[in-house]
């Protein structure tokens, strides 16, 4: 059983991992407490279905923009100070928010506009807080220090909105925002005591034509390419999620909502909480395409299943293969990317892993209004492993990566080795 239990040896080994890890497991939590908080108010508030969607209209193109500016900022500046200043600029958004709640007539314009900047904030923090972990943690132990992220990632999304619906059902709208702003004090606090982690000696100044050597980097790379492309094909093809309260109502089971927001993150859970294998399976472009298969024929076996316990299983199910995905996805990442161009690749994986569910809620939504909420989850879940199989056939060098073999994780891994003994 110990090879296969999360490894803990990064959150033992490396004080400042340890210190952003304990940062991010705070800050998400109360973040999500104010993810759950802006819908549930615009729905106070307005009584409408559009409005309260339209949150994600005004949050995805800043995310696209300053996601890749974002990028190429985190090959340029001091990484950990990026990402203090802009968990700092997060708080006073949440500030805001909390005294437009207090208002006696909270205006919606102002939740609008500050989603559209927390889109902002996230698109210039994440490539920064993504881009710092190989700077933080030993090349071998970069596979369980992925996954102790996702495991905080995770905490944060099942913790997070569970206290946030007991808060606002309870107290008010306006205790979830303080509770998200003492998380946010938290944070700052371990995140200074992070050490400074400075651009590398080739770093380019920010340009448009670093965002293009960015980009021509990936291109040129097959096996990373292959990541990007593979998990939009399948999360726009097989996400449900925007299908789960219609899903639940034709089950007879409104009830089960709860269910099925968490199916797919106890499958993550529980593939992170045994995750240890993960150090030593080598073929990681294999498990990122066999993977994203498996979440497509969960999917569709959960379209085709009448039981609610069954649907729930199913995606479960797809929510372990997902993880799978994610967590050799991060390994190709982190383990091959040179430093210099660390920031501006998070900044298109941003985009990879962010896009493709929205597009995939709009793909399950309207093929469900054409024809059947049935057919949509079947057969986008089986377009998924169909067009995944397809692409896995032009996509040889990813098929074929092994870790121990693949070129530039062999000189990243020797670059690395000589930095630490430096």
């Amino acid at each position: 059983m110990a090879k296969f239990a999360i490894d803990l040896t990064p959150l033992k080994k490396y004080p400042d991992f340890r210190n952003l890890w304990t940062a991010g497991l705070i800050s998400y939590f109360g973040s999500m407490i104010t993810y759950v908080a802006l819908p549930f108010q615009l729905k106070e508030l307005t009584g409408s279905y559009l409005a309260v969607g339209a949150l994600g209209v005004v949050e995805i193109v800043p995310l696209i923009i300053f996601g890749l500016y974002g990028g190429v900022l985190a090959d340029s500046v001091d990484r950990k100070k990026m990402v203090w200043a802009t968990e700092a600029g997060a708080l006073v958004l949440v500030l805001v928010l909390l005294g437009n709640s207090l208002m006696g007539s909270p205006k919606t314009f102002i939740i609008y506009l500050v989603a559209a900047l927390f889109a902002v904030v996230d698109g210039l923090q994440r490539p920064s807080m993504d881009a710092m972990l190989p700077r933080l943690v030993s090349h071998e132990d970069l596979p369980a220090a992925s996954a102790l992220l996702s495991l905080r990632w995770q905490v944060g999304v099942i913790v997070g909105p569970t206290l946030g619906g007991i808060i606002f059902s309870t107290l008010s709208v306006s205790a979830g925002f303080v509770v998200d702003i003492a998380t946010y004090v938290l944070s700052l606090l371990f995140l200074s005591r992070v050490r400074s982690i400075p651009p590398s000696k080739e770093a380019e100044k920010p340009s448009l034509a670093a965002l293009f050597d960015g980009v021509k980097y990936a291109l040129k790379r097959q096996d990373l390419l292959g990541t990007y492309i593979i998990d939009l094909a399948a999360m726009t093809l097989a996400m449900p999620m925007a299908l789960y309260p219609f899903w639940a109502d034709q089950l007879d089971a409104p009830w089960a909502l709860g269910f099925f927001y968490a199916a797919i993150t106890v499958g993550s859970v529980f593939v992170t909480l045994t995750s240890g294998w993960t150090r030593t399976y080598r073929f990681h472009g294999r498990a990122v395409i066999l993977a994203a298969m498996g979440w497509g024929l969960a999917v569709a076996a959960a379209g085709l299943s009448n039981s609610l316990i069954l649907v729930l299983i199913c995606l479960t199910i797809a929510g372990a293969f997902d993880m799978v995905s994610a967590l050799f996805r991060g390994n190709i990442w982190n383990q091959t990317i040179p430093d210099n161009f660390r920031g501006r690749l998070a900044g298109i994986e941003l985009l990879s892993y962010s896009v493709g569910p929205l597009a995939g809620q709009l793909r399950a939504a309207s093929m469900a209004a054409a024809t059947s909420l049935s057919f949509s989850v079947t057969s986008g879940g089986l377009m998924c492993a169909a067009v995944v199989g397809i692409l896995a056939l032009f996509l040889p060098k990813m098929w074929k990566y092994d870790v121990e073999t693949n070129e530039f994780a062999v000189r990243e891994r020797e670059i690395r080795k000589n930095r630490e003994n430096s």
